[in-house]
């Protein structure tokens, strides 16, 4: 989060010098960062709600 909080800096600074195509450059690398950050985050998603089968008991013999 903190590499989209730096861009979105960033293009407000960009945008207060007039620096527009500056400010395009990194609106591309936000959508990027954006895009892998969603990636990640189904990535991990997945992994974490895999299946684990169904729960069984032991049963001890007397």
């Amino acid at each position: 989060m903190a590499i989209r909080a730096n861009l979105l800096d960033r293009i407000a600074e960009a945008e207060r010098e007039g620096r527009l195509g500056e400010v395009e450059g990194l609106k591309v690398s936000l959508v990027g960062a954006e895009d892998e950050l969603a990636r990640i985050d189904r990535r991990s998603h997945s992994r974490t709600t895999g299946g684990l089968g169904t729960p069984t008991t032991r049963s001890e013999d007397h």
